[in-house]
């Protein structure tokens, strides 16, 4: 298609800071990128936008640019060579069909969702073909989001209000592991609530920050968030602090929720969580008093561990137990994944086209197995670092070891590449094909910019190569990406938008959607209630009521967790590490260490220390701070190593990790350490 040579031209950023997408202006001159800035007119980010998104330019003509399909015979650095893309797809499809198609594994990561997150464009295109095909296909939500939306979804709460109902008329935000730096946009509606008067608590394992925009922090241990959301129950049941009309009218198994939780007191919960017990009733009747309240969930970081899912699971009751679903400022507020009422769109997955096959389950566990065994041995990564983001990361590169062919698609290098792939596929950047974005409240054109440097091709393209060579005639019925991108929006909440309506409205749309989650108080349950007692949880052999669990014993003292920071999220552009500006801000790995933990171990402030288990070794330096408590240790995630201290063992059975349409098949991420210095 016709590029755009000059002028101020409407895009979004390609980080992807889910549930945050911020608008983007790109100044072009003489069909060059000589700036990028916020994007006042977007109704989401209204002109904000953070140092990763100011650091996008550097994606450009980067000398560490991939720009050509390579291809190596060994797994060595020296071994690359520069490859026709006839030569690399012809490869590729000769060793599908040498494997055979259930020997063929899909697994695709952010870095094909630059130009499409929210509408998931590449995602359907991924899942259509491997249906056509009959090939292996996870689903993504695993890393992420989609073990602890499961356990709100048991419950019956996956929807959200919007934030700016938040920002409008929530009276009390609680934010729970929701760590502002990776949803900027949110904070903004945070600190308007404030300015109403809302009260702000943050709860989460460190002082993130969420923490200087709130009137009350709690630390607690990592995985006693279930414990402390017992807690609460028990306080507002037993106080008669609950919503009895809501309760009465839209909740299943009460008088069973109310029994169990006698005996999850304050003082119990305190003695687990490390929180003061007067600090828990406290919050308890602050929530329970307080209409409307808000819960602002935290996305994968907190369901990583013991526990899991269980947080989920137990905070999912609060809003209900208080009447605070399906009002103005009530319920959950955003999270990562989750969708707004009445938010959809078309598929184009074609799911009736999938063959009969011996299919590995979408759970982290069981793909890892499958590789170690020699069960996939062609494994084409999309836009993903598959070692940084699956756990257990030492067994995962055994089992890619093993693996015939691995194919990455991607900007840059990566770890995975580096180490495994035998075959390199050079991506098109955000600016150099069509896409369109999604909110919870809208829709964006990204229109291209740029004619793809290189031999860069976009996504669509090598499907297409790839189908056109295994005789998957009817795979691509569309005669452009214009035309996929309309048949994903022919759906009621567009408004059955097009790319020309979209470009006719300059870009960008509403959605038609309520901003106040389950106004009609139907719930995702069989019963179309709450449920607090779930029948479903138990059937597949999972506990019917919200519980805590005991972490293992360990000999390793230290509890490790991971999340975000300003500077960098997921694994795009090799983890920040190819933009000179975000490598320059993060350098190299820290970790947060309390000064009690840092003092016993003789470890001072920016010392260099090993972080070890009985799984692996990961170097870092020592970031000695009190914002973090005792016994307690955090690293921003994606450096090399950290996912080799991680387990990788399910969390749920196999068949209960595709209930809801995503992937809830994330490991444990359980990691007790020790730390020494190097």
């Amino acid at each position: 298609m016709e590029t755009r040579q000059q002028g101020a031209i409407r895009t979004m950023c390609p980080m992807n800071c889910h549930p945050t997408l911020c608008g983007m202006l790109v100044d072009v001159v003489q069909g060059r990128v000589v700036g990028v800035r916020g994007d006042p007119e977007n109704p989401d980010s209204q002109g904000f936008l953070c140092v990763r998104g100011q650091a996008a330019q550097e994606i450009l003509d980067n000398p560490q640019r991939l720009s050509y399909p390579l291809i190596r015979h060994r797994r060595t650095a020296d071994a690359w060579r520069q490859a026709s893309w006839d030569e690399a797809l012809d490869l590729i499809v000769a060793r599908m069909h040498a494997a055979g198609r259930e020997a063929v594994g899909i697994w695709a990561g952010h870095g094909v969702f630059s130009t499409n997150y929210g509408t998931r464009i590449n995602s359907h295109l991924l899942r259509r073909f491997a249906n056509f095909y009959g090939c292996q296909w996870w689903n993504p939500t695993m890393i992420c989001w989609g073990l602890g939306a499961f356990g709100l979804g048991v419950t019956g709460v996956l929807e959200t209000n919007t934030k700016e109902d938040m920002g409008q008329h929530a009276q009390f935000l609680l934010l729970w592991g929701a760590n502002l730096a990776s949803q900027p946009n949110t904070a903004r509606h945070v600190v308007a609530a404030k300015r109403r008067g809302a009260y702000v608590v943050t709860v989460d394992v460190r002082q993130s920050e969420a923490a200087a925009q709130s009137d009350e922090v709690l630390l607690l241990r990592p995985g006693t968030d279930a414990a402390l959301a017992l807690a609460l129950m028990h306080v507002i049941i037993e106080e008669g602090r609950y919503h009895h009309e809501f309760v009465g009218e839209h909740t299943v198994g009460f008088e069973a929720l109310a029994a169990h939780v006698r005996a999850y007191s304050p003082t119990w919960a305190a003695e687990v969580t490390g929180i003061a017990a007067e600090r828990i009733v406290a919050l308890a009747r602050r929530y329970a008093t307080t209409h409307p309240a808000m819960i602002v969930l935290g996305g994968s970081s907190m369901h990583k561990g013991t526990n899991s899912w269980h947080a989920g699971r137990a905070i999912a009751c609060l809003p209900a137990l208080t009447g605070n679903l399906g009002i103005a400022g009530g319920g959950f507020g955003p999270r990562h994944g989750s969708a707004s009422h009445g938010q959809a769109l078309a598929t184009i997955t074609a799911e009736d086209r999938r063959p009969p096959g011996n299919y590995i389950p979408s759970q982290m566990s069981q793909i890892t197995a499958a590789l170690c065994q020699g069960q996939v041995q062609v494994l084409l990564l999309f836009g993903t670092n598959m070692l940084s983001s699956f756990a257990d990361s030492e067994q995962v590169a055994t089992g890619l070891g093993r693996t015939d062919l691995v194919v990455s698609y991607d900007v840059f290098m990566n770890d995975t590449a580096r180490r495994f792939a035998d075959i390199i596929l050079p991506s098109t950047a955000w600016l150099e094909e069509l896409g369109c974005k999604a909110t919870n409240t809208h829709l964006y054109l990204m229109e291209q910019v740029l004619p793809p440097p290189g031999e860069t091709r976009p996504l669509s393209q090598i499907l297409q190569g790839l189908a056109q060579r295994l005789e998957l005639s009817d795979f691509y019925p569309w005669d452009s990406q214009e035309s996929v991108i309309n048949a994903l929006l022919d759906h009621p909440c567009t408004g059955h938008a097009t790319v020309a309506t979209l470009r006719q409205r300059g870009g960008i749309a509403p959605l038609q959607v309520s901003h106040i989650a389950y106004p009609d108080a139907r719930f995702h349950t069989p019963s179309g209630k709450v449920e607090f007692f779930s029948a479903r949880a138990q059937a597949l052999g999972l506990p019917p009521l919200p519980v805590h669990t005991e972490p293992s014993q360990s000999v390793y003292p230290l509890t490790l967790c991971q999340g975000r920071t300003l500077t960098h999220f997921h694994s795009f552009y090799d983890h920040g590490r190819a933009l000179p500006t975000l490598a320059h801000l993060d350098p190299e790995p820290y970790l947060w260490i309390s000064p009690d933990d840092a003092g016993v171990r003789g470890v001072q402030d920016g010392a260099a220390i090993r972080i070890y288990n009985g799984r692996g070794t990961c170097n870092a330096r020592a970031r000695v701070t009190d914002h973090i408590p005792v016994g307690t240790v955090w690293m921003r995630d994606g450096w090399d190593g950290l996912n080799g201290l991680t387990a990788g063992q399910a969390v749920l059975p196999d068949a209960a990790v595709d209930l809801f349409g995503f992937s809830a098949g994330q490991a444990t991420f359980e990691a007790r350490v020790e730390v020494a210095l190097q």
